[in-house]
């Protein structure tokens, strides 16, 4: 594959699939800094991707098999930087996803999210997208069945964190 095709391949995927990518951004970052880097990166490593994408799966699994995967080194990679450096403050927001209105049980949903291990944090973008059990599993790598259990047990610890936080008002 050329440069030429595989930057008409980059901008179709980036076009088509760009709220994949941000919604794996959202659940693996917290601050717009961070989802300005991780959102970098995970266009680094799709852009690298391309040449060994031989259409045995869908581009969608692919582009999201890539982004987890990235997402996944990045915030490993992050955590042991923040151990070392200082915080800084924020930069004015320059990614934005293009949402103007601020939903405040989406962002306690992608809070939550965050706060999953991998590969549930994984599972719950993939439940959230509507995949089946199936599809999960060939993207994660995981057994259908383990997906299943994974699943339930996620939906059971929101649910409960819910319940809490709405029987303290919070």
């Amino acid at each position: 594959m050329n440069e030429i095709e595989q930057k008409r391949v980059f901008d179709r995927w980036l076009s088509e699939r760009r709220g994949i990518i941000f919604k794996v951004v959202r659940a693996y970052s917290k601050s717009q800094h961070d989802r300005e880097d991780l959102f970098q990166e995970i266009a680094v490593q799709l852009w690298n991707s391309i040449p060994n994408f031989k259409n045995d799966c869908s581009e969608t699994t692919w582009i999201y098999r890539v982004a987890f995967y990235s997402a996944t080194s990045w915030a490993h990679k992050e955590r042991r930087r923040r151990e070392q450096r200082e915080t800084l403050a924020e930069e004015a927001p320059l990614l934005n996803d293009g949402s103007t209105v601020r939903d405040e049980r989406l962002d306690w949903l992608y809070e939550q999210i965050r706060l999953l291990a991998e590969p549930d944090r994984s599972l719950a973008l993939l439940l959230l997208d509507g995949f089946q059990y199936k599809e999960m599993a060939e993207i994660l790598g995981l057994s259908e069945s383990a997906v299943g259990v994974r699943i339930n047990r996620i939906k059971k610890a929101l649910t409960q964190t819910l319940n809490r936080e709405t029987a303290h008002g919070l």
